[in-house]
Formats: structure tokens, sequence, C-alpha cells
């Protein structure tokens, strides 16, 4: 039963997250959560995230826009070193708040609560109406490409911010959802130097039948989302990014994610 939860959460959550370009590791990680250990859940879920990003970025590979991968994307690389660095020095860190509801604990981390508070942040500014010009300068996507980079490899939730940043460059669904992949593989590379080895091990401590299930539906929700591209507006990926970086933001700062 377990298999065909995860399964379907990541068929679906991989079909959404193609267009919005964040979401499949935030999501995904509370699917194999609960029925595995917190570590394996991480692991799990790291795999699955790395491999569709990869395979999104075949699917997609032509729409590329390696520009802005190259002002965008190098200095999220270099920033991600610092934040996988830093999330070891903060992995025993005391909890600010805890609370309960339902018969269910919650804790208010200094990651997740400055995460939640940011991407709220750029939500409001993603959901508000549209004001002239909405180019982005080259200053603000380096400084885009530092915050992504850094918070990915610090909490691993790297796409919110890279999406609040690219989406308001106007690009085309196509392109904004290849962009996003080829960026999220340098990030991830990048990360996974630093504490891939110990996630590789602890996968392997747990089932990995569950892990190729959510990879190879995952694989089958990029194709999904692949098809629906070309029906979908620019407009559209705004508002269901906007929504979902609400969602995001207050699940971290409540704890909840």
């Amino acid at each position: 039963m377990h298999e065909v939860v995860i399964g379907i959460m990541a068929l679906a959550v991989a079909a959404l997250t193609l267009f919005s370009g964040f979401g499949l590791g935030t999501l995904l990680m509370p699917a194999f959560g609960l029925f595995f250990p917190l570590p394996v859940a991480v692991a799990a879920t790291a795999v699955v995230h790395g491999l569709n990003n990869l395979f999104k970025l075949v699917l997609l590979r032509r729409e590329v826009d390696w520009d802005l991968v190259a002002r965008f994307g190098l200095p999220a690389t270099v920033a991600a070193f610092g934040g996988a660095a830093l999330l070891g020095a903060l992995a025993h860190a005391r909890p600010w708040l805890t609370w309960s509801v339902g018969g269910r604990s919650f804790e208010v981390t200094p990651v997740g609560a400055v995460m939640g508070v940011l991407i709220l942040g750029f939500a409001a500014f993603e959901l508000a109406p549209e004001r002239g010009d909405r180019q982005v300068a080259t200053p603000a996507l380096w400084l885009g490409g530092i915050l992504s980079g850094f918070f990915g490899g610090l909490s691993g939730h790297q796409g919110a911010l890279r999406a609040a940043f690219l989406g308001r460059l106007s690009l085309p669904p196509a392109r904004f959802a290849a962009t996003q992949a080829a960026i999220s593989v340098m990030v991830d590379g990048a990360r996974s130097l630093v504490y891939g080895v110990a996630f590789a091990a602890v996968a392997l401590g747990g089932s990995m039948r569950p892990i190729a299930i959510a990879t190879a539906c995952a694989f089958a929700g990029s194709l999904l989302g692949a098809r629906l591209l070309p029906k979908v507006t620019v407009g559209f990926v705004r508002r269901v990014t906007g929504v979902l970086l609400v969602v995001v933001g207050l699940g971290l700062a409540l704890g909840l994610i």
C-alpha cells in the first residue's frame, strides 16, 4: 500500500513541478516519511529528485536558456557548497518552538523559520499584480542564484527561491521549466558532493523498491507535464508558482515541513 501512495504522489507532483520548477522534494519527502525513518525518507527523496531533474533536462534540453543558466546557475552552484557545509554545523541546533495538534508534534527550526519567511515574501512578490516591465536586472539574477543555491545546499529548498526570481522574466513555459531543470541539476550535483555519500549509504540501508517506483512514476509525471506544457500560459505558471510558494512558506515557518 505504501508503494502505491508514494508512486501516486511522485507522479502527480512531478507533473505539477514541471510547470513550477520546484516542489518535488518538498512534497515527496512527507510521503516517504509516512512509512520510513526520516533519514531514509530524506535519502530516498534526494535520489528521486536528482534523477527526475536529469530526466526533465533530457526532455527539454532544446529549450534551455544557457545564458541564463550561466548568470544564475553558476553562482547558485558555488553557493550550494556553502549551504551544504552550514547544514552540517546546524544539524543539532535546537528548535525555536515546539507545538502539537491532534496528538502530533511539530518543531519550528531556525532554518525552517527563516526559509518560510523568505518564501512567503517571494510569494507576495510573485502574486502581486503585474506592473510594467517584468525584466530582472543582471545583479538581481546573481543574487537570486546565490540565495537559491545556498538554501538549496542548506535545506534542499532551492526551487522556490529560484522560481521566484526566474518567474519574473516572463519566459515561455517550456523554456522556464527547462532552464530550471538545468540549474537544479547543477545545484544538486554540488550539494551531493558534500553530503551525497552519506545519503546514498542511508538509502541503501532501506528498501530500494519504493525509490525505484517513485523514480519511475516521477518520470511518467514529467512526461505528462511535458505534453501539457504547450497548453499552459505564463500567467497560469505564475499563479501555480505563487500558490505553491505560499503553501511551502507556511509549512516551513510553522514546522509542518
